[in-house]
């Protein structure tokens, strides 16, 4: 079979960097899933992406559809054909429906029944004809925000200005939004020229003479190597943000880095405001010493050559300077300001118009975190604690933070101590907005981490309560991420408290205030399933099996940490020799457990059986020794150890007995086991034995 290979580029105005690795990826993963199911064979597969391009080069694509010869099977014979032989309409819809006729009909024998069959062939079409509908993949592809432009109806990223499309040497032809595809490309807006793109293989290089590099990943590495020249050169240390990075990668086609300086004197401003200044609003790399400290330089990358670069650098410096000048204006009048003021300032800021200001939200933020001080035994920190949470927000009225919103919290800690709070109080202003994303590790100190808690359980229980709750991808107030890192918190803190409890308290507090506007066990149903999905995400990424999930979440969640090591436990045993009859033994006591109307206290003169006496007492020795330890894995181990008594025991005992007192008591003992197998998980819902 010949094959070509295969180009799409699809030329755009500039698109937002953040959307472009994403989108290049869509692209890639429609178009290989469209050649899949249309049965064309392909081979390696490229992608390019920069601000103005998106595209794709697919080596080896065969030039037409195999042919396809198969068997496909109709109705059986005694409903294709009637008494006298004539054909039914289910035998003639068959056919039809094939391509076929009856005349094509043979019968083949399956399990004793003869059922109609034909063979039929498909002529494989030309891939150039197919190729066509590519059209309808670019048209399909989606982003975060969308654009129209001119008379169009079309809604997509930015305005498509050029599209190539080669199949070999030859143009697919199509059109989107007036624009039709042909070989010509753009090189760079500056430096480059159109140039034609005669077959696909030579789309790289004629982009590079074009001063365009289309390559992502080369592009990347050329800045690092960039980087990594600079700072050997100069003798720095310039740490590396990924995210920058890809930002960084994102806005430039001819990347070329090169540095900058800025006055020593606004070192004096803390280092957050700095690298923030430089990193979020400039898209500029920090510059520190080899011991770590901050220096009066910057790197940043042009969008072009190496010509000129001093200029680059001095309006560079000149943009920066005006920013860390209204800084260093911002933070000396922040200085100024006392926190009471600060405090007093937000009961003038609403939070949410159904929820109320954020004074009143650290009412009772301030109240869940005496709560749950106590809850953990925080002991004589509590003081600190309830001192965090009343002044966790005060930096928000602050001028740095309202211009640079991303320092909320590093700014609050900063002004907390030259106002002379405890240091453990300003660390906890900071840490109670971690994790501040799924990378982001938890509060490291024990106050941080408990007005963690009761700052995001707040907040989601608050607006659950008045019906704003998380569906699909709409999530404006990132309630998913906070119950994550709720859950995270609570993970690797081990604090022994139920969430069901937490949840509970916050509710109690809304409630207090007059600010439910729904039904509370439609509320609480709902925040128990909302946090049930962000342990099921978090097992799920620990690589638990998802009947094993099930089986832990069947009920209430309670102590995050243990459920998370229960979980542990079943995944690493349940490749065991003897996990499977271990959990059937006990599945069998869970489910005949359901025909227990009322549980009594088990009586052993009703024992007819000596399997029962022996079950009854290793229970009770199980039991005992279950509740003095909170070791999963050894509580896990108790359990199993109780199903040869099982074994036996069904082996010997009906439990369904004729006599009312004898059943009962059976059932009440079939109840005791289940709810201490249960309080590990539903066993019982273990599918994959």
């Amino acid at each position: 079979m010949s094959k070509q290979d295969l180009l799409v580029e699809i030329g755009l105005e500039e698109m937002p960097a953040r959307f472009v690795t994403a989108s290049m990826e869509q692209l890639s993963d429609k178009v290989q899933k469209w050649l899949t199911k249309k049965a064309i064979p392909f081979g390696e597969v490229s992608i390019f992406s920069t601000p103005r391009r998106l595209a794709f080069y697919i080596q080896d694509v065969a030039t037409a559809q195999a042919d396809i010869e198969e068997e496909a099977k109709g109705p059986a014979k005694k409903i294709a054909q009637d008494a006298e032989g004539n054909w039914s309409k289910a035998a003639i819809g068959f056919t039809k429906g094939q391509g076929m006729t009856v005349e094509d009909i043979y019968f083949k024998e399956i399990n004793g029944v003869e059922y109609v069959h034909v063979n039929k062939f498909i002529k494989g079409q030309p891939t150039l004809q197919l190729l066509t509908e590519l059209k309808e993949i670019i048209i399909s592809l989606s982003f975060p925000k969308n654009m129209r432009w001119a008379n169009q109806d079309l809604r997509f990223v930015r305005p498509i200005k050029w599209l190539v499309a080669l199949f070999g040497g030859e143009v697919i032809p199509f059109e989107i939004a007036g624009v039709e595809t042909g070989r010509l490309t753009k090189g760079h807006r500056f430096l480059g020229e159109a140039v034609e793109v005669i077959t696909p293989d030579q789309y790289e290089e004629a982009l590079e003479q074009q001063f365009v590099m289309a390559d992502p990943k080369k592009r990347k590495q050329l800045i690092l190597d960039q980087i990594h020249k600079i700072e050997e050169e100069n003798g720095w240390q310039i740490p590396v943000d990924e995210e920058l990075l890809e930002e960084v990668n994102n806005l430039v086609e001819y990347p070329t880095a090169l540095f900058g300086n800025f006055e020593a004197e606004f070192l004096e401003l803390p280092s957050e405001v700095l690298i923030t200044s430089m990193k979020e609003h400039q898209r500029y790399f920090p510059v520190k010493s080899k011991d770590g400290k901050l220096l009066p330089h910057f790197v940043t990358v042009r969008n072009g050559n190496a010509e000129h670069l001093d200029n680059v650098s001095k309006g560079n410096e000149k943009v920066l300077r005006a920013r860390l000048s209204d800084a260093d204006f911002f933070y000396r009048e922040d200085k100024k300001k006392e926190i009471a003021t600060a405090l007093e300032k937000l009961k003038s800021i609403v939070y949410h118009e159904e929820i109320g200001t954020l004074a009143e939200k650290t009412v009772r933020v301030q109240k869940l975190t005496g709560i749950l001080a106590d809850q953990v035994e925080l002991g004589e920190q509590k003081e600190l604690a309830l001192r965090a949470a009343e002044i966790a927000k005060f930096d928000l009225v602050s001028h740095m933070v309202y211009e640079f919103p991303e320092l909320q919290g590093y700014m609050g800690e900063k002004y907390a101590l030259l106002k002379g709070e405890p240091k453990e109080v300003a660390a906890a202003i900071n840490e109670h907005y971690m994790p501040r994303h799924a990378e982001d590790s938890v509060p490291p100190s024990p106050i941080g981490a408990v007005l963690s808690v009761a700052e995001k359980i707040d907040t989601i229980v608050s607006f659950f309560s008045i019906g704003v709750i998380p569906t699909g991808s709409q999530d404006p107030y990132a309630l998913r991420r906070q119950a994550s890192g709720v859950v995270q918190i609570l993970t690797e803190k081990k604090w022994s408290i139920s969430l069901e409890k937490l949840l509970t308290y916050a509710l109690d507090e809304m409630e207090a205030h007059s600010l439910v506007k729904r039904d509370i066990s439609e509320i609480s149903a709902d925040l128990l399933q909302f946090f049930k999905a962000r342990v099921k995400h978090l097992l799920t990424e620990k690589g638990i099996r998802y009947d094993l999930i099930d089986a832990l979440l069947t009920n209430e969640i309670g102590n995050v940490s243990a459920l998370v090591e229960r979980a542990l436990v079943l995944e690493k045993e349940k490749d065991g020799s003897e996990f499977k009859k271990n959990i059937e033994a006990l599945s069998r006591v869970i489910n005949i457990a359901s025909k227990c109307e009322q549980k009594q206290i088990i009586d052993p003169s009703l024992f007819e059986n000596k399997e029962e006496t022996l079950l009854y007492e290793k229970y009770q020795e199980v039991a005992s020794r279950y509740s003095e330890t909170n070791d999963e894995e050894i509580r896990f181990q108790l359990l199993v150890s109780l199903q040869p008594e099982i074994e036996q025991y069904f082996e010997h005992t009906m439990v369904m007995a004729e006599q009312d007192s004898i059943r009962e008591n059976r059932l009440s003992l079939m109840k005791e086991i289940s709810e201490l197998a249960e309080s590990f998980a539903s066993l019982n819902k273990i599918l994959s034995l």
